[in-house]
């Protein structure tokens, strides 16, 4: 980016020109987050699940080594893979994703309205007694809402 100072255009700006380089990329978490199952591994600390998890897997290789005797490598390795994914989901189970608890609500959002109408009555009006009542409103509403966080985070 540079700034053209001597450039007249007739206002009280500057002339800025800036180079910029694009670069599209594709989300390789974003595309495998949705095929994955996760399993919660957890659970597997518990001796009683852990032992019907080795149960049910030395149980589905059982099935498995008596069900077929296939030459082909790709189609042994997807029983092998779906005989683990069924005995996890089964014994295991999957893993939840934590629901988070929403803090920002209607009196929160009060508390954005009048910061928003402080700052702006600051902005056409910058006067001391504007910028100390833009002061003392945003550090009454970053208390309030650091407060609400931690609420929500106790409970």
């Amino acid at each position: 980016m540079r700034n053209f100072r001597g450039a007249d255009c007739d206002t009280d700006h500057h002339l800025v020109i800036a180079k910029v380089r694009e670069r599209l990329a594709v989300g390789k978490q974003a595309a495998q987050r949705f095929d994955r199952q996760r399993f919660n591994l957890r659970k597997l600390n518990e001796p009683e699940v852990r032992e019907q998890y080795q149960i049910e897997i030395t149980n589905r290789f059982a099935a498995l080594e008596n069900l077929s005797d296939d030459k082909d490598v790709n189609r042994t390795w997807e029983n092998v893979k779906e005989n683990i994914k069924t005995s996890a989901k089964e014994s295991v189970g999957l893993h939840e994703l934590k629901q988070h608890k929403p803090w920002f609500d209607e009196e929160c959002l009060g508390f954005s309205d009048q910061r928003k109408w402080a700052k702006l009555q600051w902005v056409q009006e910058p006067s001391q007694s504007n910028v100390d009542t833009l002061n003392n409103v945003r550090h009454e509403v970053s208390r309030h809402f650091k407060e609400k966080k931690e609420g929500i985070s106790e409970s």
